[in-house]
């Protein structure tokens, strides 16, 4: 990584609007909004031009992803059964891969945030993932994806939308590094000890908290990865590494500028007795997943993927304070609104 500072960049919090057409007739709010869609478009055509089919994510089901730092997921009357709203396509992107080899989402999810994550700049209620999924590759060859594609729509941005990208303030020379490609890589371990050094009480067996995220961010002009999280620090699909136990085959993608993670990934846990052990281990019950549990008893494919946050996405490439101000009818945590 490349240290400029030690600090993430200060940011003023925005005022979150009153009304649904004060937030959107605002001139950076569309601004903001053309840029996302121009960053849809050019996922899309990326995607599909590498033969990834796209497919439409459930938005309910018996069961959701479970790991999801504090928050707590949705439950409604399904019929007489209690479903969940998806905090995460996870399960689903793996199950698409017994139909497609390569799948896309743009998925939305839900989940009610802690009330104090209201004041990062980077937490919603609800909020969109490009979500990708692989068969039978390993994580670099998802996190070489991942790069590309990141660098692949920000250049589209700014070759094409340069004068949105003026009205928001944004400086296309932030994207030089990017738009190259070849992120850099810490580890857990070592993004750790780092945040120790400089003061911040990271634990080192959980993953990384939104302010060592931006603070680790604040420190460098280029996106990087942070790798093999600790076993216990994640969901019970991220498959362990074989040759290293207690150590995850997974990755985040954090931005520059304290502008903190842009994606999560990891290789797939697809094996059913493996599954139903790290279940028990993560404290889930594997009974609640039953046709996930089918599924993977008949052959679930080995596979890795990632989730990119579109809002949070959004937010750097247009330089926002806040990734609410990269949502038509933004959902902060508590706060009631339209």
């Amino acid at each position: 990584m490349t240290s400029t500072s030690a600090e993430p960049r200060a940011r003023v919090a925005p005022t979150f609007p009153v009304s649904p057409d004060q937030h959107l007739m605002a001139e950076p709010t569309r601004a903001t909004l053309r840029v996302q869609s121009r960053m849809l478009a050019a996922t899309r055509a990326f995607l599909t031009g590498q033969g990834f089919q796209e497919l439409l994510p459930p938005v309910i089901g018996p069961v959701t992803d479970p790991g999801i730092r504090g928050s707590k997921q949705v439950d409604i009357d399904f019929y007489g059964h209690k479903y969940k709203l998806m905090t995460s396509a996870i399960l689903y992107k793996q199950a698409s891969l017994m139909a497609f080899e390569k799948i896309f989402y743009i998925a939305p999810n839900v989940r009610l945030e802690p009330l104090e994550t209201a004041v990062t700049h980077r937490h919603l209620a609800e909020f969109h993932q490009i979500d990708v999924e692989i068969r039978d590759v390993g994580r670099e060859d998802a996190m070489e994806l991942a790069e590309r594609l990141v660098a692949h729509v920000v250049d589209e941005v700014v070759r094409e939308m340069p004068g949105d990208l003026e009205l928001l303030g944004r400086d296309p020379d932030a994207f030089r590094e990017v738009v190259r490609g070849a992120f850099a890589r810490t580890t857990h371990q070592e993004a750790t000890a780092d945040l120790v050094a400089l003061g911040h009480p990271q634990d080192p067996g959980a993953e990384i908290d939104w302010e060592g995220e931006e603070i680790l961010s604040a420190k460098t002009s280029r996106p990087f990865f942070v790798v093999d999280y600790p076993k216990g620090s994640r969901g019970f699909y991220d498959q362990e590494d074989a040759e290293r136990p207690g150590i995850l085959r997974n990755f985040d993608l954090i931005a520059p500028e304290g502008y903190g993670e842009l994606a999560s990934g990891s290789e797939r846990e697809h094996d059913y007795a493996a599954l139903v052990t790290r279940m028990r281990e993560t404290g889930e019950n594997p009974a609640k997943y039953g046709w996930y549990l089918d599924l993977a008893r008949r052959g679930i494919p080995a596979s890795s993927g990632f989730g990119i946050g579109l809002e949070r996405f959004t937010r750097y490439v247009t330089g926002r304070t806040a990734a609410w101000e990269a949502s038509a009818y933004p959902k902060l945590p508590g706060v009631v609104s339209a």
